[in-house]
């Protein structure tokens, strides 16, 4: 962030968007140079988190910021000269919204400090900084860069993993990290073309990748997690157990109240050869299959069981509890009186 002059970058991997450009919504263009200064701080604190910066240049010359949003997500290109830009704890304290902001660099240089690591973004890689966080970045000369600025509980992994991410340099060149850059870089360069829902589902997208990444670079996935990932499957087996009438249970939830990704929610049951939803139901049917047999559940009936236990369509209970046990569940019911001895109705 911050002024300079509106050139076209030098042609890299995920360069700036030539065929779709993002709308022009902030300019210093229009301002003298004198004044260009204090409006640039205005426009980059507004479209980010509240920064402090420090232009680099005797006159500064013309800054412009075209965003775009997806859904919680919002996209801005920004063209400028050299800067630095500070959060401090001073605008933290003044400040209680944490939002995350990729950086993916087009042209220039930028140098990253966050969390007691400093790193080299070149143009094609990108970096994440924390508005939670004290971070500086300083930019020597003329840049570009798309930044992709979303509130911090919208990914959906570790604390402890994303602070030992950020300011990191990842390539775009390579492996899972050039498969996040171009998305996100394709991501931007068709917003415009993109309606709301639409919009919001590419964002959401984009979002499971990048916690695909940081889980695969902190080692989520490796043999050598095999204890964390153990012990993360009981934590969230033990949930979903807490969490059975809930018809809302869901991998998206289950995610968010463990702190993971929904991908790697689903990685932990295929590690077993399962499914996030079949064991769910499956844990449902047997709790069903129980009360169905208690006074209680007689009572009530069979839909009133189902819906007990999570299952919003008794039909749909129905076929489940007979492809599971080979009966439907009056007829479990009224085995299961049979075998007590007891006559009377079958629901």
């Amino acid at each position: 962030m911050g002024c300079g002059r509106h050139v076209a970058p030098r042609p890299v991997d995920h360069a700036v968007p030539e065929g779709r450009p993002l709308p022009i919504a902030l300019s210093t263009a229009p301002l003298s140079a004198s004044d260009r200064s204090e409006r640039w701080h205005e426009m980059v604190s507004r479209t980010f988190v509240p920064l402090d910066v420090r232009l680099l240049e005797t006159e500064p010359s013309p800054g412009v910021i075209s965003s775009e949003q997806l859904g919680l997500v919002q996209v801005s290109l920004v063209r400028a000269g050299p800067q630095t830009v500070t959060r401090s704890r001073r605008l933290i304290a003044r400040d209680d919204q944490e939002f995350l902001i990729l950086s993916l660099q087009h042209s220039g240089t930028a140098i990253k400090e966050q969390d007691g690591r400093e790193s080299v973004i070149n143009p094609g890689e990108f970096s994440i900084s924390d508005s939670s966080r004290p971070f500086r970045k300083k930019l020597g000369g003329e840049f570009s860069f798309t930044s992709f600025h979303f509130p911090r509980e919208e990914l959906q992994v570790r604390e402890e993993d994303l602070r030992a991410l950020t300011a990191t340099t990842f390539t775009g060149r390579t492996g899972s990290a050039a498969v996040v850059a171009a998305y996100f870089a394709r991501m931007a360069q068709e917003a415009r073309g993109f309606g709301d829902a639409v919009g919001r589902q590419f964002a959401t997208t984009g979002l499971d990748l990048l916690a695909l990444l940081i889980d695969e670079r902190r080692g989520r996935f490796t043999p050598q997690a095999a204890e964390t990932a153990a012990a993360a499957a009981v934590r969230v087996k033990d949930h979903i157990i807490r969490n059975l009438p809930d018809p809302g249970l869901s991998p998206a939830t289950i995610a968010a109240a463990n702190f993971m990704s929904v991908r790697y929610v689903h990685k932990l049951f295929q590690l077993e050869g399962e499914t996030v939803g079949r064991w769910i139901q499956a844990r449902r049917l047997e709790r069903c299959r129980r009360d169905l047999l208690r006074s209680k559940g007689r009572d009530l009936g069979v839909a009133a069981v189902a819906r007990r236990w999570g299952f919003v369509s008794p039909s749909h209970f129905g076929r489940v509890f007979r492809a599971a046990y080979g009966m439907t569940p009056r007829e479990w019911q009224a085995h299961g009186l049979g075998t007590e001895g007891a006559t009377g109705t079958k629901g």
